[in-house]
């Protein structure tokens, strides 16, 4: 018996719409497809990630014994801002860092607080590791409330942030320490001898075996900033950082790099509303709770200069501009971007954001993953704009 047509329309029309939901559950995420803004067709850690190319310093081959007045060590130390009773979350990331690195070649660490270290705490990070470790105060010149900052108007700029949900933006010592972390952790004393630092904080953690000497690395290569991790940061606690910016290249043109990352600083297509409501600057930004560095860098004319403008602004009070994005903005413009480097080789992890690479020298998290937690943290990745732009070396 012959099928009448609308019952032939309609079956047709089912398995169409079958089709249809199958083409659906199959297609790629449109936010995992490479033709974003970046190109990123895939997370360049899902890649097997090796060691540097190039020479590298080893143990094996060199005196690293902690004590040693020979040693291969260079100018450089693993620093650290961090309270007394930070101590319960310091331990586990000096085990993490030491057992993945340090403990091979010994590195001091230098601790660093606005009031004095407990001799529990001595006792306990010194009992951590082999290297020399230093305990100083910042000088109270360096941790103070500047005195040309009117604190009547930094308690009303607080409470206009907060309403703005943005963190912290009441805390005086939170503000002072992003002021510190910017401009003055390299003018102090107990650096003075020293060139590079590798950063370091409480309650984050270190995946992989890094059987190299990272500062020689960085030495040898003339690197002069390293980093893991490339995120979004929060226009509304800088919405006048880049007009700053802006007044301080047009009064010194000469200080920018003509190796420059301007296109990242400024890059409008990833996340065009954090652009427009911070004034013209992506909020793009190395997350600076790990960065290895040059210090003669920032010691040096234009990160000075700039760093003096900044402060005598008042956004480390009036706004809440952290030392991630000035940073950031300090190296994108002043340094030749070909001297900045991917650390991709280091698993690290400071929540809720992760740097794991594929590497069977990792253990204890995903490769290629980026966050924990919800999905809408994946937004937050700026990875796509930098390679884009700048590269993945």
């Amino acid at each position: 018996m012959a099928v009448a047509r609308p019952i032939r329309m309609l079956g047709a029309a089912c398995i169409v719409l079958i089709l249809f939901m199958i083409f659906q559950l199959n297609k790629e995420p449109e936010s995992s497809k490479g033709d974003n803004v970046g190109g990123l067709k895939s997370d360049p850690l899902l890649a097997r990630t090796g060691e540097p190319e190039g020479e590298l310093w080893r143990a094996d081959d060199h005196d690293y014994a902690p004590d040693s007045p020979n040693s291969a060590r260079t100018n450089a130390a693993l620093i650290m801002l961090v309270r007394n009773e930070e101590i319960d979350e310091l331990i586990p990331t000096m085990e993490d860092l030491e057992r993945t690195w340090n403990s091979k070649f010994n590195y001091p660490w230098i601790f660093f607080n606005d009031k004095p270290f407990t001799e529990d705490f001595k006792k306990r990070t010194q009992a951590v590791t082999k290297a020399k470790c230093q305990y100083e105060e910042v000088p109270k010149e360096h941790w103070d409330v500047p005195s040309w900052i009117n604190m009547d108007l930094f308690h009303e700029s607080a409470e206009m942030l907060k309403e703005k949900n943005i963190q912290y933006s009441d805390k005086v010592s939170y503000h002072q320490m992003c002021r510190w972390n910017s401009g003055m952790f390299y003018k102090h004393p107990a650096l003075e001898k020293y060139r590079y630092y590798w950063r370091v904080e409480p309650n984050v953690k270190f995946f992989c075996d890094v059987d190299y000497d990272v500062f020689r690395f960085v030495e040898d290569r003339n690197i002069t900033y390293g980093f893991t991790i490339n995120l979004f940061d929060a226009p509304q606690s800088m919405p006048s950082l880049w007009p700053e910016t802006k007044k301080f290249i047009a009064a010194n043109p000469s200080y920018v790099s003509d190796n420059n990352m301007m296109a990242w600083l400024t890059d409008d297509q990833l996340r065009p509303d954090h652009t427009q409501d911070a004034n013209g600057y992506s909020t793009c930004h190395f997350w600076s709770n790990f960065e290895i560095g040059d210090m003669d860098f920032f010691r040096g004319d234009q990160y000075t200069a700039y760093f003096d403008h900044l402060d005598r602004a008042g956004g480390f009070f009036y706004e809440r501009w952290g030392d991630a994005p000035v940073h950031s903005i300090g190296i994108g413009l002043f340094a030749d971007a070909a001297k900045v480097h991917w650390f991709r080789d280091i698993g690290y992890n400071h929540i809720p954001y992760y740097n794991c690479p594929n590497s069977p020298k990792c253990s204890g998290c995903t490769a290629g993953q980026f966050y924990a937690g919800e999905p809408f943290l994946a937004k937050e990745d700026c990875r796509p704009s930098y390679f884009k732009h700048v590269g993945t070396h």
